[in-house]
């Protein structure tokens, strides 16, 4: 049993590839946790997409043993959060299981919008935070003014920021030092009824559902009656334990505590995060207010390519679910693509890293529809319906209006792409609330509609600042806004799988785009295929694919013209039948890449 004295509960936050999983690594080897031959890079990522693309998906836990200066034996609990603007709500979890924060700055690059929004996540959970200059051992490490930009742009003083390299270990030491010395001890009282925190939860073949928790007051043991007060749900507790990272069975948790339990639990959806764990017995009277559930803004239709896989794809879509709860789905049909699911996401990333496990994990082969968002319509009957799917929009006549959600965008660039950044924006509809400078750095703050971002604003953003631009949001509400479905025909058909929401003024330069694009990947027939866009019965684009020829009257030598007339008019009629009755094939790829287009 520790001292509450002794114990220190921290998260690391940061910017994406700012260092965070670098430095979790050198503490944990500083601390001496693992052993140099089991050490290795990003050690606590321990998913392979997580380790190939750099990034942190979930939030990891470990325990560290640290002897200070003063010769004392501290317990340091140090959690790694995700730095993407999808995982916000892995961060928020985290935070509110800690009572301070490292927080990490590169060098190099300075204060990005992410690290704003996560030091003002931490400063909402009241915590104590350490700044960390990573990266100094780089030439164009700049500590003096990533120190001013800390000051000027986030506001907290940054006198006393430890400067460390996470990659070859230099005054990491420091860091520790300052964890003990500059952090508070967690408050708690083992005297008390238990009370813990549901910190996140996911799904181990053999052991069930694996909890992790924060305990708050009193003592978690093996052999205890719990009961979730969310659910309403008793358990018995089969085993108790902490990350260091290895998995360590101990008999029992105490107050201030990080650590895991496992109770015969089946499902990851029975476990929700913020949830307040107290004794069946005498349960605790004041529980812990909890968190929101991760609400989808994105969403989109997800269809095998061989329809024989459908089966294959709802087993695994029911298995990622198990491990992550954000992630929900509802089964839906397309005349174009058959069955598949409408599945909503935290973000774009998210949407991307989902399809990708997908592919990997389980091998399906998938086509992705166009991402949308989730609309408001306002009926005449006075009644609200909310829309994920564009192919279900009813008639206009019966709307009296229709709402789409906004986002306020936080973009910080170098000043010399700014101009760029700002017509980006401009073009997307947005509105600017502020601009501001921190040295030779702009920090612009737009509203947008999610709509305009959810596309590829990410990706031309990046390429037009040559990827210094950083870009973070949060969702702010619903506006109503003059929007229209545009429809694409192909041979007089529509295509329920192309159909997207658009606002009224820029639904014609959308749709020539979508017709051209779809003239390029749709391959020739025997007949001619027009392409148009529509909204309701107005036709506002049309591309036309010229037919295949085939030379009917090569076999004709000389000879009277009307013999050759007599071929190409029966050749005409069966052309004409053709395209009355033939079906136009559009092939997976047109599909996908008609879906990815941007607005170029």
């Amino acid at each position: 049993m520790t001292e509450l004295s002794k114990i220190r509960n921290f998260s690391i936050i940061a910017h994406i590839d700012h260092g965070k999983s670098t430095l979790a690594d050198r503490l944990i080897q500083h601390c001496g946790s693992v052993a140099d031959r089991d050490m290795k890079e990003q050690l606590l990522d321990s998913m392979d997409i997580e380790r190939e693309r750099g990034i942190t998906i979930k939030a990891q836990t470990v325990r560290l043993d640290y002897r200070h200066s003063d010769g004392e034996i501290y317990q340091l609990n140090l959690m790694d959060t995700p730095g993407h603007v999808d995982f916000a709500y892995e961060v928020s979890r985290s935070l509110s299981a800690c009572e301070g924060s490292i927080l990490v700055v590169d060098a190099s690059q300075g204060v990005e919008a992410q690290t704003l929004a996560n030091v003002y996540q931490a400063l909402d959970h009241e915590h104590e935070i350490i700044p960390v200059l990573n990266k100094v051992d780089l030439p164009a490490a700049d500590v003096d003014n990533a120190k001013q930009q800390i000051e000027d742009v986030i506001g907290i003083d940054a006198s006393d920021a430890v400067s460390v390299s996470a990659k070859t270990g230099l005054n990491i030491g420091a860091v520790l030092e300052a964890v003990v010395d500059r952090l508070p001890p967690p408050i708690g009282d083992r005297s008390k009824t238990l009370k813990a925190m549901l910190v996140d939860s996911w799904y181990d073949t053999y052991l069930g559902v694996v909890v992790l928790v924060r305990v708050i007051d009193g003592v978690l043991k093996k052999g205890q009656r719990i009961k979730l007060m969310s659910t309403d749900t008793n358990h018995l507790i089969e085993r108790v334990g902490i990350f260091r990272p290895a998995q360590e069975m101990l008999t029992e948790l105490g107050p201030g505590e990080v650590g895991f339990f496992t109770a015969a639990i089946k499902e990851v959806a029975d476990t929700r995060v913020g949830d307040t764990i107290t004794d069946e017995k005498k349960p605790t009277t004041d529980p812990l207010p909890g968190f929101k559930p991760a609400q989808p803004v994105v969403f989109c239709g997800l269809f095998p390519v061989d329809a024989a896989d459908f089966e294959d794809l709802r087993a695994a879509m029911g298995r990622l679910r198990l491990n992550d709860a954000s992630f929900s789905f509802e089964m839906e049909t397309s005349a174009a693509l058959g069955f598949g699911f409408r599945c909503g996401f935290l973000g774009l990333l998210h949407l991307e890293i989902i399809t990708e496990r997908l592919d990997r994990e389980f091998n399906l082969e998938l086509i992705t529809t166009a991402p949308s968002v989730v609309y408001h319509l306002y009926m005449n009957d006075g009644t609200k319906i909310e829309m994920h799917n564009p192919a279900d929009m009813p008639d206009p006549s019966q709307i009296d209006r229709l709402e789409e959600p906004w986002i306020e965008a936080t973009i910080m660039v170098p000043d010399d792409y700014l101009g760029a950044v700002l017509k980006l924006c401009q073009d997307r509809r947005g509105r600017q609330k502020q601009l501001t400078y921190a040295g030779s750095r702009a920090m612009a703050v737009y509203e947008l509609p999610l709509n305009e971002v959810v596309f590829d604003f990410y990706d031309r953003l990046k390429s037009i600042s040559r990827g210094y631009a950083s870009f973070d949001y949060q969702m702010i509400g619903y506006e109503p806004e003059d929007l229209v479905k545009m429809s694409i025909l192909v041979n007089a058909e529509p295509v329920d799988a192309l159909s997207l929401i658009v606002h009224r003024d820029r639904a014609d330069g959308r749709g020539r785009v979508m017709c051209e694009k779809l003239k390029e990947l749709i391959p020739q027939h025997l007949f001619k295929i027009p392409i148009q866009a529509a909204i309701g019965g107005r036709i506002i684009a049309r591309e036309t694919i010229s037919a295949l020829r085939k030379d009917v009257i090569a076999k004709c030598y000389g000879g009277d013209i009307s013999r050759k007339r007599k071929l190409l008019d029966k050749q005409k009629a069966g052309k004409k039948k053709m395209r009355q009755f033939g079906k136009v094939d559009i092939p997976q790829e047109a599909f996908i890449a008609a879906l990815r287009m941007g607005d170029d």
